[in-house]
């Protein structure tokens, strides 16, 4: 009886702890959805509505035409399709359906997105723009972005961002790779499609999307870039150590309790009963099936983490 209460109460303390979990992750998840889709709606607007006077400035002009094509925009999308499958997921969690055909793509395509996409690129925006601004502005925003960019705005866009993936990080455990392989494929994909496109434009307009580049030469640019993809995929390839040190190393099934300490009968006060004989129930008025089976089986369904 020691051994069944102590299961109950560790399977009661698993779910609380889920349910806890699940609700913080629900609340983020909607906070930073609805705002990231507020960002990009006021991102239109500033789109919009620079006027034809601010047009004459050839920065200005250069960043209305090139907007699409800036990588912080791109970054901004993956991570508000990131937070909707998120969120999506959360729904179906509280609903129970999880386990649905449809929960576990959810769940399948938000992680893959997020370690292979979210994660890596994040960390490359975030780190490349603030480092770069602090040595000299003019190379990544120059200050007659000023005028049209309210400062809120960048930060939302070069600093929040990081705040999505520290709290991310927190409260869910993904210790190893969902899919490293189409992991690797999204990673790459984006990486080289943005140099694609990213010198196409620098062919074609003869200048630079982003000015750091224009004050180095040839050979320096491509140190460069070799550069930004290496720091890129090393900043995928730690996420995965980083985040055992916080939710711990994978869970593991102690084998011993696989098996009951009887082979084939469970004895109760020199009388007997057949754990396969479901449904029949033991003189004290517990069950003849496993309960370790059973609370291990509650405990397996939650993504077991510190936090």
């Amino acid at each position: 009886m020691g051994d069944v209460e102590a299961q109950v109460q560790s399977a009661t303390k698993t779910n609380e702890k889920s349910r806890v979990n699940l609700f913080l992750r629900t609340i983020f998840h909607v906070v930073f959805w609805v705002w990231f889709v507020g960002v990009s709606s006021f991102g239109c607007v500033i789109w919009f509505t620079i006027t034809d006077e601010q047009l004459q400035h050839p920065i200005l002009k250069d960043l209305k035409i090139l907007t699409p094509f800036f990588f912080t925009n791109w970054n901004l999308t993956f991570q508000t399709i990131f937070l909707g499958l998120s969120l999506v997921n959360d729904v179906l969690e509280w609903l129970d359906k999880q386990s649905s055909s449809l929960g576990t793509k959810i769940k399948y395509w938000r992680d893959v997105i997020f370690c292979g996409m979210v994660l890596p690129f994040t960390m490359f925006v975030s780190g490349m723009f603030w480092t770069v601004y602090a040595i000299d502005r003019e190379l990544v925003f120059p200050k007659i972005y000023d005028s049209v960019v309210p400062w809120w705005f960048n930060h939302c866009v070069h600093t929040n961002i990081m705040v999505v993936l520290l709290v991310e990080t927190l409260l869910q455990a993904r210790r190893h790779p969902t899919n490293r392989r189409l992991e690797m494929i999204l990673f790459w994909s984006v990486a080289l499609s943005y140099a694609v496109v990213y010198y196409t434009i620098y062919f074609v307009t003869d200048r630079w999307l982003y000015q750091v580049f224009g004050v180095m030469n040839w050979w320096q640019v491509c140190l460069y870039q070799l550069f930004i993809w290496a720091i890129t995929y090393v900043f995928y390839i730690i996420q995965f150590p980083i985040n055992r040190l916080v939710h711990g190393a994978e869970p593991t099934i102690d084998n011993n309790e696989e098996k009951d300490p009887v082979d084939d009968k469970v004895h109760d006060n020199g009388r007997s009963l057949n754990p396969e004989e479901n449904g029949k129930v033991a003189a004290d008025g517990l069950p003849g099936d496993s309960w370790s089976l059973k609370f291990r089986s509650i405990k397996n369904n939650t993504e077991n983490s510190r936090l």
